[in-house]
């Protein structure tokens, strides 16, 4: 079983930043891709951003292209999401996803998750 823990979550003015964490641990599988989603009441998980296995690939929701940045340490089993210029609507729970391959932005089709982490964005 694979557990992801995420940390770094918050409350920040509008226009700050946040970065957040999340740390693989257990029988992990590798390979294996990442991903952030972020989801608020009442409305479906959202997809934020995924990377490869090498770094070499990065996917970004159109939302947050710019803004946001994913990176990951294999040596950790770590996977980080810098996000600046932050905006009220970036307000959301987020949670990191991992599976054996890039799954799109479905989030059913995602096989592991973490408990979430949320993130606040005053104006």
């Amino acid at each position: 079983q694979v557990q992801l823990v995420e940390s770094g979550g918050g409350l920040v003015q509008a226009g700050g930043s946040l970065r957040l964490s999340c740390a693989a641990s257990g029988r992990i599988f590798k390979p294996y891709v990442m991903g952030w989603f972020r989801q608020t009441p009442g409305k479906q998980r959202e997809f934020v951003a995924g990377i490869s296995w090498s770094g070499d690939r990065t996917w970004y929701a159109d939302s947050v292209k710019g803004r946001f940045t994913i990176s990951r340490d294999n040596a950790k089993d770590t996977v980080d999401l810098q996000m600046n210029v932050l905006k009220s609507e970036d307000t959301a729970v987020y949670y990191c996803a991992a599976d054996k391959a890039y799954e799109g932005v479905d989030h059913r089709l995602w096989n592991y998750w973490g408990q979430g982490t949320q993130v606040t964005v005053s104006t």
